[in-house]
């Protein structure tokens, strides 16, 4: 809690009526968390336990959930694979400090990003910024499909058809595609892959990396075990094959 101490800064820029569920069963966090992004302009409402966290979603259908791991009735992973059945909407992970197997099992559910306690609410602003902006059609993306052998990808939409069929991709799996799509046969690091998909410097965890490239594997190839898009490059990272 120390690292909460200080000042609330007055807010950069707002996002008027974007909405954010905080769902955590510490008072504490979810007060300030809510006042640090209503700080920031948005329309936040919170929950403490899974069961609430679940009704909230559906009334309030938020544009992005911030969500704790540890809850008490329904824990975090159980909503968020409820959640990733019927919706891409963007997720943050919450998860104890040190707990890596936490933070795989948060993306290998569909979790866009995670936040390790204790933090910073201003890094969690920043990151919920970011997560938001990558899940937005962006304006000075190329317009057109990238076609690329059975997949079609339109930037503009963020969709992605794969034999005309469409494929769902949480926000940040479309963000990796698109990169991978737009520059096919190179060969990047995971930790290039951090830098230019996911906007911060590498910190140490790229196993973030190859859970999203497993999870991308899963819903765009045939046969994910002999991918035929996603190539492996051993020792060094992955490619993008047409």
């Amino acid at each position: 809690m120390e690292s909460w101490i200080g000042s609330i800064p007055f807010a950069c820029w707002t996002v008027p009526m974007t909405s954010i569920l905080v769902v955590d069963d510490e008072r504490a966090v979810r007060d300030v968390v809510r006042l640090y992004l209503e700080q920031d302009g948005y329309d936040v409402s919170t929950a403490s336990n899974g069961p609430d966290a679940l009704a909230a979603f559906e009334s309030d259908a938020p544009d992005l959930v911030v969500l704790d791991l540890m809850l008490p009735e329904l824990s975090g992973e159980e909503i968020c694979r409820y959640i990733r059945q019927t919706s891409d909407v963007a997720i943050i992970m919450l998860t104890a400090r040190g707990a890596e197997s936490e933070r795989l099992t948060g993306l290998q559910l569909g979790a866009d990003d995670y936040v390790v306690k204790p933090f910073s609410p201003r890094e969690l602003v920043a990151r919920v910024k970011a997560v938001l902006r990558r899940a937005a059609p962006a304006v000075d993306q190329p317009e057109g499909s990238i076609s690329a052998g059975d997949l079609e990808i339109d930037p503009t939409r963020r969709t992605v058809l794969r034999d005309g069929h469409p494929v769902t991709l949480a926000a940040r799996e479309f963000d990796l595609l698109l990169f991978f799509a737009q520059h096919p046969q190179q060969v990047f690091s995971r930790e290039q892959l951090l830098e230019n998909v996911w906007g911060w410097e590498f910190e140490g965890d790229i196993s973030t990396v190859t859970v999203h490239v497993r999870r991308l594997r899963s819903k765009i190839e045939v046969d994910d075990r002999n991918p035929r898009h996603l190539v492996t490059i051993w020792s060094v990272g992955y490619k993008f094959v047409e």
